[in-house]
């Protein structure tokens, strides 16, 4: 069964590296028809084209296949050391195969271990469930993308931010103004509210993994939401930093509870090649989206 997992497993790997997600094809379409005959346009659908040879091809999208973060749901038949192992062969495998680029590099003596696995890498959180049953989620997030994350302590007397909804949105405008066209724009933005330095980051991830036509179900952050997605786009940063109308294809935030002396606001920044895919697994079933 775990070579079984691995080859599942591997096939993930592959479509998240290779296949850029319908909603995010979608939207920079959206944009590259409202850029018209401007160099944000042009720019625009040379990241469609670019997108389209790699599904067809099913190479990756970006020579940069990132930090594999995967997030796994599991049921009473499974085991974590089991899925781990199975994480860990896939990944080797998809690296021989030119899915992912070997990117994991020890941070002490440089030495690159070749095939995506090392001490924590990849990333792996686990959350038991009792439904059986697997639900993985994987996202490819490339090094660019992840320098421009950024994290806040709020009150923030620089920024002018208190503890407050206007206080988080100006954290989120500092940290895109910030990343300019660094961080391969446009991307999607992913807020953390609350929590600990550690946790505020895990969130703002994890919100990376919804839709981006999705709303969120927190009215309060639904309007926030909407709100700085029309400011961002009006920053005029644009695709690559070369301006525009498209500085971010989506904003999403999550909260956590927190300790009454600590208030973080933590950003992370995903890149146009919004690398993310699902593999479902049930029984003997197994469908990816």
């Amino acid at each position: 069964m775990g070579l079984h997992l691995a080859d599942r497993f591997e096939e993930l790997i592959r479509r998240a590296s290779t296949v850029l997600p319908p909603d995010v094809e979608r939207k920079l379409k959206e944009a590259a028809a409202a850029e018209g005959d401007t160099p944000a346009g042009a720019t625009l659908r040379q990241m469609l084209d670019n997108a389209n040879q790699a599904s067809v091809g099913s190479t990756p999208i970006c020579q940069d296949t990132g930090t594999p973060i995967f997030y796994v749901d599991y049921g009473p038949d499974y085991r974590q050391k089991q899925i781990s192992d199975a994480i860990k062969a896939a990944a080797a495998a998809a690296t021989a195969r030119y899915y992912l680029r070997p990117n994991a590099v020890h941070p002490l003596t440089g030495k690159n271990s070749g095939n995506n696995v090392g001490d924590g890498f990849p990333y792996i959180h686990f959350h038991e469930r009792d439904e059986p049953g697997l639900k993985v989620r994987l996202m490819l997030k490339g090094g660019g993308s992840e320098n421009v994350g950024a994290q806040y302590r709020l009150p923030d007397s620089k920024l002018k931010a208190g503890r407050d909804l206007d206080g988080i949105r100006r954290c989120v405008i500092d940290a895109v103004f910030q990343a300019q066209g660094k961080g391969c724009a446009p991307g999607a933005i992913g807020v953390g509210v609350g929590g600990d330095r550690g946790s505020s980051f895990v969130e703002s991830k994890e919100q990376l993994f919804r839709p981006l036509d999705d709303k969120n179900p927190d009215a309060t952050l639904a309007e926030l939401e909407g709100r700085l997605y029309k400011e961002l786009n009006e920053l005029g940063i644009g695709p690559m930093g070369f301006g525009g109308k498209t500085t971010v294809l989506g904003v999403k935030i999550g909260l956590r509870h927190r300790v009454p002396a600590s208030y973080f606001v933590a950003v992370s920044y995903v890149c146009w090649a919004y690398r993310r895919a699902t593999m479902t697994v049930k029984g003997e079933e197994v469908s990816y989206a």
